[in-house]
């Protein structure tokens, strides 16, 4: 099967830094009934000399008593070493598989996808013939998919969702589908594989609106103002009587900038006011050279 190459995704740090944050879903049935909570939580870290971002994802949940688990409930790990052009990789089951290093171009680790998407959703763009792939629980190759922006409605409010879907090709099972909606700032809003009785989603959306404050016309706030901006100026000329030596100070400095007229005035201030430093940087000391 061919691929298509795609370009890379370059992602500036400060993008980055935005995908960092815990998001927290509830599992409910079809019918709304509340059956568990699924939680995700990503943090930057560091192993070693190396940086990383550490992720972490826990689904439970019970139907009629029996416990409910979306996502196998077990501690992944898996090592991933090139060797001799092949990407061989172990898991803590004491399985191990290789790939050649040529069909795994545009790999995508099972904690960098849900990164990944987080950007794509706060890019709202999905880069023309854009191909990642991934691995399964078996360590077989699959594909992701990408889907386009739609409405959602989350309790009462009505938002508008970047969708992902995710297909698994497995070469064991039939293809599962997962979709994943992200609101405007990234965090998840619904999680679901399709054809499954249970989704996981946000209950409650809260939009903060910016109220403008026009303290003007506040009698209170105007009054504070006024009360504060009086007492400052009383507290500045006292200061200012307190050491007339101030105005002398900056009188001459005036007369001096205006004299000279110096191209760049912070250096010209720095040497005018350096003497007048109470901690003067040391004068450097004339020793006579050694024979």
């Amino acid at each position: 099967m061919s691929k298509r190459k795609s370009p890379p995704l370059v992602s500036e740090p400060a993008e980055l830094q935005r995908c960092v944050f815990p998001d927290s879903l509830v599992t409910v049935s079809e019918g709304g009934r509340d059956l568990g909570k699924f939680s995700v939580t990503v943090e930057f870290a560091r192993r070693g000399q190396q940086p990383c971002v550490l992720l972490h994802a826990q689904s439970q949940g019970a139907i009629d008593d029996s416990p409910l688990f979306l996502c196998p409930f077990l501690d992944k790990r898996c090592h991933m070493v090139q060797r001799d052009g092949q990407m061989v990789i172990d898991r803590v089951t004491i399985e191990s598989v290789s790939h050649p290093m040529s069909v795994l171009r545009g790999l995508v680790t099972e904690g960098s996808n849900l990164l990944l998407m987080r950007l794509i959703a706060l890019k709202k763009e999905v880069p023309e013939h854009m191909t990642f792939i991934s691995l399964d629980q078996g360590l077989n190759i699959i594909h992701t998919t990408f889907l386009g922006l739609k409405q959602l409605e989350i309790g009462a409010e009505t938002v508008e969702v970047f969708g992902v879907e995710r297909t698994v090709h497995s070469v064991e099972d039939s293809p599962t589908s997962w979709q994943c909606y992200f609101l405007a700032d990234g965090h998840l809003a619904t999680r679901m594989q399709v054809g499954s009785p249970v989704t996981m989603r946000l209950l409650h959306y809260v939009v903060f609106t910016k109220i403008p404050l026009v303290w003007e016309e506040d009698m209170q706030m105007r009054s504070q103002f006024l009360d504060r901006k009086e007492e400052l100026k009383g507290d500045h000329a006292s200061y200012l009587r307190q050491h007339p030596e101030i105005r002398a100070l900056i009188s001459d400095f005036l007369q001096f900038l205006l004299l000279r007229k110096p191209d760049d005035i912070f250096p010209f201030a720095r040497e005018y006011f350096l003497p007048f430093a109470s901690h003067r940087p040391p004068e450097p000391s004339l020793k006579a050279p050694s024979l």
